[in-house]
């Protein structure tokens, strides 16, 4: 292919590596949100490059789920999950380009889960029923932009001030106001073992965790109109929350799995987090929300940083992506207590779909944002890339 790209190249090798997302080691078919990280990159190429195959590959995936009358394999509202809306957001897409009402209807099934899913007191959502009165970062990722891109494609925009709320909401009790870093989950209840006794707050600051927050900003201010009351905060959440973690960069223009730890024993530089701070900062960019001239330096040698740190490419020509966590969360049946032993203790894989996910959409976004400069374009003859 002419003019391949790192966008390109690692969609083709996923779909060579994975034609059925769902069927690769551990998902088994489940209804997993991590095929909405990876399909949202290949939204975006689509979008750019008009390349039927990208969205040929989106609606296969999802067509194995989404039922004629709407219903989802492997999907239960009555769980009321946040991570089962994240694959959601693939379904706007396909009833645009498609015209079919399966799309829609399966839409509007998760849109009822947000009508009826538990909330704090102050009106954001649990991350899961099995998680009662618990906020999450990632859950704001799961949940929010498709939330937002709901109400404003078929609710005209009605509702929007509670998109507002939950990240006003989430970003005030999740900040440490000391650091400007926010801690991956908070206890309203204080009840969790993991949760100090008087912030309610879980107690590191996990990488991939204020990633997700990150994006989903990024991709929620891309859906909210400019002039929205409110859209302005969110504006600079995302820029202060950014300006913090550039600060936090190693060396080698990446980021660490416990983010504010960097030199201590055992912690590693991360993939899934790195691309998401690269996607969000790019994204910051193309939206307005940073100033170019003082971001697109990070950007790019940030860019090259994944590249660098995590890319290699096989004797097959395929990008395999490695070192990124194979999952952390907190509580639940094997009591994760939220320690800094507990992040790095986690498996460390290579080609994770959340990491491959969130790697194929920084690039994307970078390749939008970058004009030309290091590290687009590929060469198709050379085994070994340079970055």
């Amino acid at each position: 292919m002419a003019n391949e790209t790192w966008a390109t190249k690692t969609a083709d090798s996923i779909m060579k590596r994975t034609p059925r997302l769902y069927d690769e080691r551990g998902y088994n078919g489940k209804w997993s949100y991590d095929y909405g990280v990876i399909l949202r990159g290949f939204e975006s190429l689509w979008k750019r490059t008009g390349d039927e195959r990208y969205l040929a590959y989106i609606q296969e995936n999802m067509d194995h789920f989404i039922k004629e009358d709407g219903s989802i394999l492997g999907y239960r509202l009555e769980e009321f999950n946040i991570d089962h809306i994240n694959n959601g957001k693939l379904l706007f897409l396909l009833h645009k380009e498609t015209g079919d009402e399966k799309y829609r209807k399966a839409a509007d099934l998760l849109r009822d889960q947000l009508s009826r899913h538990p909330r704090t007191s102050e009106g954001v959502f649990w991350h899961k029923q099995i998680y009662p009165h618990q906020i999450w970062l990632d859950g704001l990722y799961m949940g929010t932009p498709f939330y937002a891109q709901y109400l404003m494609t078929w609710n005209h925009g009605e509702g929007i001030e509670d998109i507002i709320r939950q990240f006003r909401v989430s970003y005030g009790r999740l900040l440490n106001r000391e650091t400007g870093l926010l801690h991956h989950a908070w206890d309203e209840k204080k009840q969790q073992p993991w949760a100090h006794e008087g912030t309610g707050l879980s107690p590191n600051i996990w990488g991939r965790s204020v990633g997700w927050y990150a994006m989903a900003l990024a991709d929620t201010l891309e859906i909210l109109p400019e002039g929205i009351p409110g859209r302005d905060d969110l504006a600079t959440m995302l820029e202060s929350i950014l300006t913090r973690v550039k600060a936090l960069r190693d060396e080698t223009g990446v980021w660490y799995q416990v983010l504010d730890q960097g030199g201590t024993k055992g912690n590693y530089l991360e993939a899934s987090c790195s691309s998401m701070f690269v996607y969000a900062m790019a994204k910051g960019i193309r939206l307005g929300v940073l100033d170019r001239a003082e971001w697109e330096s990070d950007v790019a040698a940030s860019r090259k940083g994944l590249i660098s740190e995590f890319v290699l490419i096989t004797n097959e020509g395929l990008v395999n992506l490695n070192k990124t966590c194979q999952v952390a969360g907190l509580g639940g049946a094997d009591l994760r207590d939220g320690s800094y032993a507990y992040y790095i203790s986690e498996p460390i894989i290579c080609n994770d779909q959340k990491g491959l996910g969130a790697f194929l959409q920084a690039v994307c976004e970078c390749e939008m944002v970058l004009e030309g400069g290091e590290a687009s374009c590929l060469s198709t003859t050379s085994p070994s890339l340079e970055p």
